[in-house]
Formats: C-alpha cells, sequence, structure tokens
C-alpha cells in the first residue's frame, strides 16, 4: 500500500469519525436510535445525554381547545441562564398541519415536522387544526440550546415539552389563546440565583444537619449495641457462675408467657409497620430495641420454666 493512499485513508477514516460530533445548525435527522426526535430528544447533546431541566423549553399561542381548519400563531422559545441560541424540532403526529416562517422548515421524511432552519430562538410558526374533528391532538416539543461551540457536548443541554390540544366541545376555549404559554424546566435555576453568601450558608447548615444526624445515628446505635452485649454478657455469667436461671413455677410461667408473648407480638407488628412505612430511623430503632426486649422476656420465661428446681424452691 503505498504512503499517499495510507495518508488518504487514515484521512477519510478521521473525518467519518468527527462528523458525528458536529452539530446540527440547520436542524436536526428526523431520526435517531429507531426513534423520532420529538419523542428521543437530542441525546448526542448534554452531559450523558440526558434532558436538563437547566434549559427552559416555552411555547406560547397554545389553544386549550381547537376549531377545525382554524390557523393558530405559536412562538417557540429556548431560555438559559448562559446561552441563548439554540434549536427545537415540534410535531403534531400529522393529526394538523404546521407553516413554517423565517429560521424554520420541513423536517425530511417526518410527514409535516418542523424544525430550526439555523441556531437561533423565538422562532414563529403557524399550526392548522385538523379539517374535522379528529378528537385530541398532541404535541411533541424537542429543544436544545447549545454554548457556541459548533459540536453537540456536554455545553448544550435540552429537554423534550408533550403537551395536548383538546378536540372540540370538550373544553372551555381561552378569551385569547395568543396568551397562553406552556414550558417546561427549573425556573428557579434560571431566575432563582442565590449569592455565594448564601450558596455559603447554605452549605453550612447542611454539613451541620449532616454532623447532628450522623451523630444522632452513632450514638444511639451504639448505645443500643451496647445494651445488647450486655444482656448477653449477664446471661453468659449466670449460666457460667450463677447456676443458671432461676425456677419459675407453670403457674406462674404461663400467664407472664401470654402477657409477654401479646406484647412482643404487637411490638412485632408495629416493627413491620415501621419498616413498611419507611418511619424515621430514631423511631424504628426504638421499636426495635423494644422487639428486642420483648423476645428477651419471652426466652426468660421459658428458660426459666424449664430450669430445675432448687431446695429454696421446694421450701
Amino acid at each position: 500500500m503505498s504512503r499517499r493512499y495510507s495518508i488518504l485513508l487514515v484521512a477519510t477514516l478521521a473525518l467519518m469519525l468527527a462528523a458525528p460530533a458536529f452539530g446540527n445548525s440547520q436542524g436536526p435527522p428526523w431520526m435517531h436510535n429507531d426513534r423520532i426526535i420529538p419523542e428521543e430528544g437530542c441525546t448526542c447533546h448534554g452531559a450523558g445525554g440526558s434532558p436538563s431541566d437547566e434549559v427552559i423549553l416555552s411555547i406560547t399561542g397554545v389553544p386549550r381547545v381547537y376549531e377545525t381548519g382554524a390557523s393558530y400563531n405559536l412562538t417557540i422559545s429556548l431560555a438559559h441562564q448562559t446561552y441563548v441560541a439554540g434549536g427545537y424540532m415540534i410535531w403534531d403526529y400529522a393529526d394538523g398541519n404546521f407553516t413554517p416562517s423565517d429560521g424554520s422548515k420541513y423536517v425530511k421524511d417526518s410527514g409535516g415536522a418542523l424544525s430550526h432552519d439555523n441556531v437561533g430562538n423565538d422562532w414563529e410558526i403557524v399550526w392548522t387544526a385538523p379539517e374535522s374533528d379528529t378528537g385530541d391532538v398532541h404535541f411533541s416539543l424537542a429543544g436544545n440550546i447549545v454554548d457556541g461551540s459548533g459540536a453537540p457536548d456536554a455545553g448544550d443541554h435540552w429537554t423534550i415539552l408533550t403537551f395536548t390540544v383538546s378536540a372540540p366541545g370538550t373544553a372551555t376555549p381561552d378569551a385569547d389563546a395568543s396568551l397562553r404559554t406552556i414550558s417546561v424546566g427549573n425556573y428557579d435555576a434560571l431566575f432563582g440565583q442565590k449569592s455565594p453568601e448564601e450558596i455559603e450558608a447554605e452549605k453550612q447548615a447542611e454539613i451541620a444537619s449532616g454532623y447532628l444526624e450522623q451523630g444522632n445515628l452513632y450514638f444511639w446505635t451504639t448505645l443500643s449495641i451496647l445494651i445488647v452485649a450486655a444482656v448477653i454478657q449477664g446471661e453468659f455469667y449466670e449460666r457460667r457462675f450463677g447456676g443458671g436461671p432461676p425456677h419459675l413455677d407453670m403457674s406462674l410461667a404461663i400467664p407472664q408467657g401470654i402477657r409477654r408473648g401479646a406484647i412482643t407480638l404487637g411490638l412485632a407488628i408495629g416493627f413491620g409497620w415501621a419498616i413498611d412505612t419507611a418511619l424515621p430511623w430514631g423511631y424504628t430503632l426504638v421499636i426495635g430495641m423494644c422487639l428486642l426486649w420483648g423476645l428477651f422476656g419471652v426466652y426468660r420465661t421459658v428458660v426459666q420454666a424449664r430450669a430445675e428446681k432448687q431446695d429454696m424452691d421446694l421450701v
């Protein structure tokens, strides 16, 4: 293989690998990963290819209920704390008809979906409702705001907005549909920015709360372990050096066992309820310790009833 041919082959492969890295400034393709972009989203953009609540995607002028054959002026907008431009794609599942204006175009092979024709914002389009009542019309809108690097990287942010326009006669129309706006995103991320002092104060409060919670957790857990260990140690010393548990006559053991068993059963039910309802760990720990104490009481009743009678028990 000649040197010139090798260089040409390497350059061709490099271009093929690099091609997917460039953003679709003139509109995305209709399909990606065997799904349409308005449903799949711009998964080649952003961190991890996941939707982001840092971008606010809005569409204004959406009617609550459509009139057959009527046209509605819609405006699609993107907002972000840092970036100001991006792209979009919208589809109504071919129920109505879209008409693009400056900056928009029909998506190839989509059957009527629209997308941006160049990177921008605040796209004005027209949607014409079906000529007859076809039921509720569902829309899927994908929006992507970019950092201007020219490549679909982690600095870009995208999200998806789905909404429905009701069929004629199924809802009360708005007095002015042009004022109705539907959006998705985290407005606090855009408008609720906090000062460095507020952020630091919240961070310190979170650290203090963590120390308190962890301190309580370790303290009460350790105390519980020590109590259990002390009971076990007491049993060990009683059997080894004290001659075993004292005898309990059956006339006393039976009613005592019934009482302790009933209390323990109630505590077992309460402990299961605490686990099932995700009760705070402190309450669950208390119920669990009481349950262990109840089990120990039943155990003591049984072993004392089975213990050999001593001389003092026969007096």
